[in-house]
């Protein structure tokens, strides 16, 4: 018999892709969350059954079944929404983070669950690259939100034998991806703005989508009651500036990046994975960001066509 996975917020950016990675990996998909799609294009993702819902806990006790596995996607993505809508932030990321888990607890308990957290619960760091061990002090209500969501499943994980894992992702990137720095950078090169905020010297730890689909995978057979963690990034540390010089050359602009020198709210100077601790499990990425933003590049020129 196949197995079965559910995907909240399949139809996002990550789960999309998560999707498409279990289904070729033999599984049988299940999506649910915000979003309309018909039966065409979510096959095309991999998924069987797709249900437009609200992530709680009635929603899963009526599509959920008992998979083999639920892939938590559901949540905020967005540090800026976070620091104008920190309430909704809140009920997105830490209230569906709770009814996954008492639907498993209550309805599936054979259920193990992979949540897709984020590099942000660490805040400023003093020492690069960053280690699952490292202190966390998220600088933004999207990290503190998902410090509590991290709470829940080792709570849940503890006291009621849930198989967690997470995994605290980098910077995920890649075509289709419509926010964040590279759809910022490509929209403004569209118009020749070469302006940005902060200094250029933020350091990143890009991850293409490809490759974070793939450590989902890789985490699956992880997860247990010890509720492990790990980091989800190249471990590569690359700076701002890199990256939008390699997005304002393949527009041909006349002029490098120009920056404020003022960072905005909540971004954190400096971010490098400590990837030891995740490529023990026979992982690796394939993708080098150079080579992924260049891939950005030529989608979105397509998708502005």
């Amino acid at each position: 018999m196949k197995k079965t996975v559910l995907i909240t917020g399949a139809h996002g950016f990550l789960g999309r892709h998560a999707a498409r990675y279990f289904a070729d990996a033999g599984y049988t998909v299940t999506g649910i969350g915000h979003g309309s799609w018909d039966s065409k294009e979510f096959a095309r993702f991999g998924l069987t059954f797709w249900h437009a819902a609200d992530i709680t806990l009635d929603a899963l006790v009526t599509y959920a079944g008992e998979p083999d596995m639920i892939v938590h996607c559901a949540g905020s993505g967005s540090v800026a929404f976070s620091m104008t809508h920190p309430y909704q932030d809140y009920g997105r990321t830490v209230s569906s983070m709770a009814a996954v888990l008492e639907y498993v607890r209550l309805h599936s308990p054979k259920t193990s669950v992979i949540y897709p957290s984020s590099a942000a619960v660490y805040g400023v760091v003093e020492k690069l690259p960053i280690m699952e061990a490292s202190p966390l002090h998220p600088v933004s209500p999207y990290g503190v939100h998902k410090q509590i969501a991290e709470m829940l499943c080792q709570s849940y994980a503890s006291s009621f034998h849930v198989s967690v894992a997470i995994i605290r992702f980098f910077s995920i990137y890649g075509p289709g991806l419509q926010k964040q720095l590279l759809w910022d950078a490509c929209s403004k090169a569209e118009r020749g703005d070469t302006a940005f905020s902060g200094t250029g010297l933020e350091l990143r730890d890009w991850l293409h989508v490809i490759d974070a689909a793939s450590l989902l995978g890789a985490v699956a057979s992880h997860a247990s009651p010890e509720c492990p963690v790990f980091n989800g990034g190249s471990g590569e540390g690359v700076t701002v500036k890199e990256v939008l010089d390699e997005i304002v050359q393949a527009y041909g602009l006349n002029s490098g990046p120009k920056f404020s020198g003022k960072s905005r709210p909540g971004d954190p100077i400096g971010y490098q994975a400590d990837m030891d601790n995740t490529i023990r499990l026979g992982w690796k990425p394939t993708i080098d960001w150079r080579s992924g933003v260049s891939d950005y590049v030529k989608w979105f020129k397509g998708a502005c066509l």
